[in-house]
């Protein structure tokens, strides 16, 4: 079936534009221009579709519904109550073809009682001024090096509100503003083809973010994360950090592990791309994190356009109001607690490069107009065939306010298993926090926080 992509004026402008991966310069000042006016301030189309369907984007949710309170990490619903405005099914979706990613209807196909609920769309993101203010700025300052692999020019805001290819909005992507700082206590979960769940891995994860800062203008660091494992009981008392930088292309990606039976930390070189990440036992990939993460050098990645896509949304209910029981089903998540909506994405074709390893052969990413995270991803083997599919499940902090994404899942339909990571429905949820000294993102900082 032929594919339709919905670009705005200005996106196909800079489409056409497009010359090469190489380094890119920033746009014009009079390109700069449309952020604020017929874009949002970090590049998405302020206007809704011409069905209304997609609403005009209005600034976001910026406070909780009655009976937040501030500091809690469990975030009421803002939209409890709404009911689907549509229900697509096997016997359905070829009228929704178009707007379904592969993987959504390779699960519609495969399993009778998977079905996607389309709710009414909300644009609920939104962004400290900060945020917005530094995506002005660096909008005609950033640009990309190292064949796409690394950004400069720009600090504490989206590098390319008006991307020109798909190195930059995937940059977007990487850098995604979760705030500055946050904390979880959280759960990795398999389920196997017989729709039996098993806990991969429950801990804690510290997440943190130097390039938001705004008191580090010279941060060269993007990401760091920490994770604590507390079980299964065979992997507690382990603990790994990984730092990823800015300039990718020449400092890499530095990450350590720390195993209570040998009482040491060692450096670990291969917590990225396609190894099996051990805390999914092994069900995706490093570079599966988050949908994608980490270096870019092992694919080709093409901006194709903006598609009105079905992708998940404002999914309060699967992140912070399920019960692990009732979310995990056999095959897929429960259809009744996982809410989608329709929204414009830009979608990022990925071709493996010739001479790079890589269990995918390509992928394709769609990623949300309104934060520049990653919704969904479809990722296929050596012959082309669909393997795995990912969805992110966005549940926006409205009390920072920041968009959070970090619970995902992935299908395998190779195998018949799939994965959520980092659930913490059950574990008190998300609070963002104030971010730690430099010294507790250390190797020996890394053995102490892992001593059992």
């Amino acid at each position: 079936m032929k594919t339709r992509f919905i670009t705005s004026s200005i996106a196909t402008a800079i489409l056409a534009a497009c010359a090469n991966i190489a380094a890119q310069a920033a746009v014009t000042a009079d390109e700069a221009k449309a952020l604020g006016s017929t874009l949002t301030p970090v590049g998405a189309e302020k206007a809704g579709n011409k069905d209304g369907t997609i609403p005009a984007y209005n600034g976001g949710i910026k406070s909780g519904p009655a009976g937040y309170k501030a500091g809690d990490g469990i975030r009421p619903d803002p939209f409890a109550g709404e009911k689907p405005r549509v229900s697509v099914n096997a016997a359905n979706m070829a009228q929704y073809s178009e707007q379904l990613t592969d993987g959504a209807k390779a699960l519609l196909q495969k399993y009778p009682s998977f079905r996607v609920d389309v709710y009414p769309t909300h644009r609920s993101v939104a962004f400290p001024k900060f945020v917005t203010d530094n995506t002005a700025a660096a909008a005609v300052s950033a640009k990309t090096t190292n064949g796409g692999r690394s950004i400069e020019g720009v600090h504490a805001g989206f590098p390319f509100p008006i991307p020109k290819d798909g190195y930059e909005a995937m940059w977007n992507h990487l850098v995604r503003f979760n705030g500055q700082s946050y904390e979880a206590k959280y759960r990795n979960l398999n389920v196997d083809a017989s729709g039996r769940p098993a806990l991969a891995t429950e801990g804690t994860s510290v997440q943190d973010f130097p390039f938001w800062d705004t008191a580090r203008k010279d941060a060269d660091t993007y990401w760091r994360i920490k994770l604590t494992y507390t079980g299964p009981a065979r992997r507690a008392g382990e603990a790994l950090m990984i730092v990823d930088p800015l300039d990718v292309g020449n400092k890499d990606r530095r990450a350590w592990a720390y195993l209570p039976g040998q009482r040491r930390v060692k450096v670990a070189p291969d917590l990225s791309f396609d190894t099996p990440n051990p805390g999914t036992a092994g069900a995706t990939t490093f570079d599966d994190t988050f949908i994608f993460n980490g270096s870019m050098d092992r694919f080709d990645f093409k901006l194709v356009g903006k598609k009105e896509m079905i992708v998940p949304y404002n999914a309060y209910g699967a992140v912070y109001q399920s019960k692990q029981d009732d979310l995990l089903q056999a095959h897929h998540l429960n259809p009744d607690l996982v809410r989608w909506e329709l929204h414009r994405v830009w979608v990022v074709d990925a071709q493996l490069r010739d001479g790079k390893r890589h269990v995918y052969s390509k992928r394709r990413f769609y990623l949300d107009e309104d934060s520049w995270a990653a919704l969904a991803s479809d990722n296929y083997d050596a012959r082309g065939q669909l393997y795995r599919a990912g969805f992110a499940y966005m549940a926006p902090s409205y009390d920072l306010p920041a968009p959070y994404t970090d619970m995902f899942g992935h299908y395998d339909f190779v195998s018949g298993v799939y994965s959520l990571t980092g659930y913490i429905a059950e574990t008190g949820g998300l609070r963002h926090t104030k971010a730690l000294s430099d010294r507790e993102w250390t190797a020996d900082s890394l053995a102490g926080s892992g001593v059992r």
